[in-house]
């Protein structure tokens, strides 16, 4: 198929550390509130890293039977709930044929949690005490599966599994099944629970994770302090829709998916291209799908993890996609500074702070960005929100293995 159709995004759902539904989310984020805190999913005497991004007061019961509830692994929930909100609110059920509804959905791990509980009894109790649903309930297609399920989506059903780009590129995929006339809606973004003894303790063994004990000092992007990321968890929803069929109905349009790259730096298992190779060929993919021009004003919620390496080569990037010019004029934020690397799901939590940006003119800030290194020179918006008129927002992603996404959106 040779189409070229746009592609809107009609609604939008969330479970995150700062907030259970995207109204919320957003205004926390906007407000510079900090979702870290010391972890409490586990006993973390024996561990480095004692501070997460943890979901807080989410009630799965709100979206599941009991009986399904047990079925399904915490990083599933939060994806079925975080659709549930997104379906709901985009009006979208009835609407359309169920053959031309779409789901793909990013993980980067699935369902670790599980794989925990179900190896502990392997080992403790032997092979018959293992969970017969112990395969379904970790495997890293089923958050997807379920909400097919759910919604009655009888196209595609998958997942996008790249790591920390894992939402970025769900989404990005979506968009081009819509664009190029394979599907006409499809819920997309990423879910991640992997807020557990062996993750954290492999993140923090291979010193990726920040050891401080301070929520305020510790996911530090573009800081000369900052010393590792924070882990985070949660699931962040889109219904992607062909734009003629959300105006037909009268759906609310947050926004416009106009831009997508997708590239491998093909380099390291963990490490960036030190050129940014990778990182700067998706900024420019996404940039000339969106029909970028210097005159626009340019809002990029960045990758930012708060890693030594990341934070310097993704400013490169920057500076290699826009020019160095260009790249000093516009607003750059990590809202990782608050939610912490929600891993599969930090795509999509960050797709939508840029539809929300474009819509209400207020840029999220870095929060806690005190002693910014001179090797991150843009800016960053440290500590406070600010207002601007953005025409363009791009979402950077790069993930373990060299996966690197970037979406550019805008106005409708």
């Amino acid at each position: 198929m040779c189409e070229n159709r746009r592609v809107v995004v009609t609604g939008i759902g969330a479970v995150t550390p700062v907030g259970n539904t995207a109204k919320d989310a957003w205004r926390n984020l906007c407000s510079g509130k900090n979702g870290i805190a010391p972890i409490t999913l586990f006993d973390t005497e024996k561990f480095k890293a004692k501070l997460a991004a943890q979901v807080k007061d989410f009630d799965p019961r709100v979206y599941f039977e009991v009986n399904d509830l047990l079925r399904t692994d915490r990083y599933a929930q939060f994806a079925v709930a975080a659709a549930q909100q997104a379906v709901e609110e985009s009006g979208i059920a009835g609407t359309i044929e169920p053959e031309r509804f779409c789901v793909y959905f990013g993980t980067g791990i699935g369902g670790i949690g599980t794989f925990e509980t179900e190896h502990t009894k392997l080992l403790e109790k032997g092979p018959r005490r293992v969970s017969s649903l112990f395969v379904p309930m970790m495997i890293s297609n089923m958050a997807a599966g379920l909400i097919a399920m759910r919604h009655q989506c009888y196209g595609s059903a998958m997942p996008a599994v790249t790591a920390c780009a894992s939402g970025s590129n769900a989404i990005g995929e979506a968009m081009r099944m819509i664009r190029h006339g394979y599907a006409d809606a499809v819920i997309s973004g990423g879910a991640e629970a992997a807020i557990c003894p062996s993750a954290v303790a492999g993140f923090s063994n291979m010193q990726a994770l920040s050891t401080s004990q301070d929520p305020d000092a510790a996911s530090l992007p573009f800081d000369q302090r900052r010393a590792g990321f924070v882990i985070g968890e949660g699931a962040v929803a889109l219904v992607l829709e062909e734009y003629a069929h959300a105006k037909s109905r009268g759906a609310k349009i947050y926004g416009e998916i106009c831009g997508y790259g997708a590239t491998c730096d093909a380099y390291h298992i963990t490490a960036p291209h030190p050129q940014a190779r990778g990182g700067t060929q998706a900024m420019l993919d996404a940039m000339r799908e969106a029909g970028y021009v210097p005159s626009d004003t340019v809002y990029i919620n960045a990758h930012g993890t708060g890693t030594p390496m990341n934070d310097i080569v993704e400013t490169l990037a920057i500076k290699n996609a826009l020019g160095e010019e260009n790249a000093k004029k516009a607003y750059i934020s990590s809202t990782k500074s608050m939610t912490g690397h929600m891993l599969g799901a930090a795509g999509a939590i960050e797709a939508m702070a840029c539809l929300l940006a474009l819509q209400e003119g207020i840029i999220p800030p870095t929060i806690n960005l005190q002693q910014q290194d001179e090797a991150c020179d843009l800016n960053c918006v440290p500590n406070t929100a600010v207002k601007a008129n953005i025409t363009l927002a791009l979402s950077n992603s790069l993930g373990f293995g060299g996966h690197n996404a970037c979406l550019a959106f805008r106005k409708v």
